[in-house]
C-alpha cells in the first residue's frame, strides 16, 4: 500500500481544515433561527465566515486540532503494524506544515513532543471486517469540549432535575443535565454523542463513537431515535446558545447508543462536541492505498451569507468601543455588558503554563494596562523564518480561573480575551482592580488569524512550546464582546441561572 501515507495525510489535512456538509448545513439552519442583530446571530455569522475562510486558504477551522482519534475498519489479513506507522508519519508531516497545532504533551513533565506523536497519541483502534476495502474515519476534537464530557452513574440526584433513576427517563434527565453543565464552553452550539451502558471505559467510547454517524441519520432503535427527537426539541429551549450568549440553537445534533451492562453499574456517558465538528473519511483501495471515494461529503445546500460582526452586533444596540493597549481603568469602567470593543495594537497570549509561571514570577514584559488572550495558536516559520499565524482563536477560559485574579491584581492587566467566561473570583476581580472579560468566538481560529497583523515575539517557547508559550502579537479590528463587566454583571452567570431555571421544567417523567 505505497500510497496509505499519502491518503492519510489528504484526510489529516482535509478533516483540519474543511467541515462536512452535514455539519455544516445544520449550522446554516441554526444561523436561520436566530433573531437578527442578537449575539447569538453575530456568532453565528463568524462561525460561517471562518468556516468559508479556513476552506479557502486550507487552513485549520480551530487552533485546537485536538487529539486524533482514528476508527478503521480491515479486511482480515490488512497489515496494521504498517498502516500505524504511515498515519503516524502522516501526523507529524500535517503538524510540520502547520495543518495540525502541536498537542501531545507529556504527563509527567509536560514537555510537548512538537510532532503530536507520543504514548497513547494519535489514538487509532482497528476493527476487523468482511469488505475488501479499508474504512478510515478521523475526528478532531478539540480540549474545550473534551472537558465537557460527563459520565453519570445511576441513580443520582441532578442540579434542576432532582433524581434520575435507572429507566429511560432518568438517562432522559441526564442528557439534558449534560447540555446544561456545559454552558457555552464547549463551544456551543455544539453536538453530543451519548452511550448508554458498558463500564466507565466502554461508556465513553460508544459515546464518542455517536459522533461518527451524521447529523441527519435516523436511529434504528425507534426508542433511541424517539428519545434523539426529544432531546434535540427540549434542549434547545434551555436558552443557552451560541457560545453562551443566550439564544435558540443550544445543540445541534444528537446520537445515542446503547449496549449491555453488568447488574451492578448504570452508566450514562456523553460525549461533547464544539460546533467545529471536524469528522471525515475516506475508503481506501487495500492494495494500493489510494482513496477510493470520500465520507461525509454528500452535496446538499448551505446557507452561506455572512454579515459584518460588528454591524450585526450594533442593530441589537450594542456600543462599539475601539481601544488601543496600554488601556487606562477609566476607558474599562467605562464599558458594560454587550459592549463590542475593538482591539487594535499589542496583545500577549497566556494559557495554563503562563499562568501558573505568572503567579511566582515576573513577566518577560510590562503587562500593565495590556490585554491577555487566552489562546494556543498553531505557528509557523516562513522560509525567511519569520513566525506566522495559521490560526488562532480563544480557548476555554475557567480553567485559568485560579490564577485570573490575582494576575490581574499583580501585572495591571485590563482585558481578558477568551472563550465561555469566567467565574466569581475573577469577576470580583475585574469589579476591585478595573478590567474586563471579553469573549470571543470560539474556534473562530481563521477569522482571529486574519486580525494578527504581526508576530512581535514570543517567550518561553523552549520551555513550554507553542501553544503554551507568550507570543507578543499586533492585532487590528480584533473584535469580541464583553460578557463581565468591571461593574460586577456577568452574562455568562446570568444566562447559567435562567437555563437551570428552564431545566426545572422538565423535572417530571415524560418516558415510562
Amino acid at each position: 500500500m505505497k500510497h496509505f501515507k499519502e491518503s492519510m495525510y489528504k484526510l489529516i489535512v482535509e478533516t483540519s481544515t474543511n467541515l462536512p456538509p452535514d455539519v455544516r448545513a445544520a449550522i446554516a439552519k441554526a444561523k436561520a433561527r436566530e433573531n437578527a442583530g442578537t449575539r447569538a446571530a453575530l456568532s453565528l455569522s463568524t462561525i460561517s465566515e471562518n468556516i468559508a475562510m479556513a476552506e479557502e486558504n486550507v487552513s485549520p477551522i480551530c487552533q485546537d486540532t485536538g487529539l486524533p482519534t482514528f476508527l478503521i475498519k480491515t479486511p482480515v489479513g490488512a497489515n496494521q503494524l504498517e498502516m500505524t506507522k504511515a498515519i503516524r508519519e502522516a501526523i507529524a508531516q500535517a503538524t510540520k506544515d502547520g495543518k495540525l497545532r502541536p498537542n501531545s504533551v507529556d504527563s509527567l513533565t509536560g514537555e510537548n513532543s512538537g510532532d503530536n506523536l507520543g504514548e497513547g497519541t494519535p489514538v487509532i483502534k482497528y476493527e476487523q471486517w468482511e469488505k475488501d476495502e479499508i474504512d478510515v474515519r478521523l475526528i478532531l476534537k478539540g480540549g474545550g469540549c473534551e472537558n465537557k464530557n460527563i459520565q453519570y452513574s445511576l441513580p443520582t440526584e441532578l442540579e434542576g432535575l432532582g433524581r434520575a433513576g435507572r429507566d429511560l427517563d432518568g438517562i432522559r434527565k441526564c442528557i439534558l443535565h449534560s447540555v446544561y453543565q456545559a454552558q457555552g464552553q464547549g463551544c456551543s452550539a455544539g453536538f453530543i454523542g451519548v452511550g448508554i451502558g458498558g463500564d466507565r471505559a466502554t461508556g465513553y467510547e460508544l459515546a464518542k463513537k455517536q459522533l461518527f454517524r451524521e447529523v441527519d441519520d435516523v436511529n434504528p432503535n425507534p426508542v433511541l431515535a424517539k428519545l434523539e427527537e426529544y432531546i434535540m426539541e427540549n434542549a434547545n429551549k434551555l436558552g443557552i446558545g451560541t457560545m453562551g450568549f443566550g439564544g435558540e440553537t443550544t445543540l445541534l445534533g444528537c446520537k445515542i447508543g446503547a449496549m449491555n451492562r453488568i447488574p451492578a453499574s448504570f452508566f450514562v456517558s456523553v460525549a461533547y462536541n464544539c460546533w467545529a465538528f471536524r469528522r471525515l473519511g475516506v475508503v481506501v483501495d487495500p492494495a494500493t492505498g489510494e482513496i477510493k471515494r470520500w465520507l461525509y461529503k454528500d452535496e446538499r445546500p448551505i446557507e452561506m451569507e455572512v454579515k459584518q460582526i460588528v454591524e450585526e452586533a450594533k442593530t441589537e444596540g450594542a456600543r462599539e468601543v475601539v481601544l488601543t493597549p496600554p488601556i487606562t481603568e477609566e476607558q474599562i469602567r467605562q464599558l458594560k455588558v454587550g459592549d463590542v470593543v475593538i482591539i487594535n495594537g499589542s496583545m500577549y497570549t497566556g494559557r495554563d503554563a503562563i499562568h501558573k509561571y505568572l503567579m511566582d514570577h515576573d513577566a518577560p514584559v510590562d503587562l500593565n494596562g495590556q490585554v491577555i488572550y487566552h489562546c494556543g495558536p498553531v505557528m509557523l516559520k516562513d522560509d525567511k523564518g519569520k513566525w506566522q499565524v495559521k490560526a488562532a482563536g480563544p480557548t476555554t477560559s475557567i480553567r485559568e480561573e485560579p490564577y485570573q485574579a490575582d494576575i490581574i491584581k499583580k501585572f495591571g492587566i485590563r482585558a481578558v480575551i477568551g472563550k465561555g467566561g469566567m467565574g466569581a473570583k475573577t469577576l470580583a476581580g475585574l469589579k476591585e482592580h478595573g478590567a474586563v472579560y471579553l469573549n470571543a468566538i470560539g474556534g473562530a481560529a481563521q477569522y482571529y488569524a486574519k486580525c494578527i497583523k504581526e508576530v512581535k515575539g514570543v517567550y518561553f517557547l523552549k520551555e513550554f512550546g507553542i501553544p503554551e508559550a507568550m507570543w507578543h502579537l499586533e492585532v487590528e479590528n480584533f473584535a469580541a464582546i464583553v460578557t463581565m463587566d468591571a461593574h460586577g454583571n456577568s452574562l455568562h452567570e446570568d444566562v447559567e441561572k435562567s437555563s437551570l431555571e428552564r431545566l426545572a421544567q422538565f423535572k417530571d417523567p415524560v418516558f415510562k
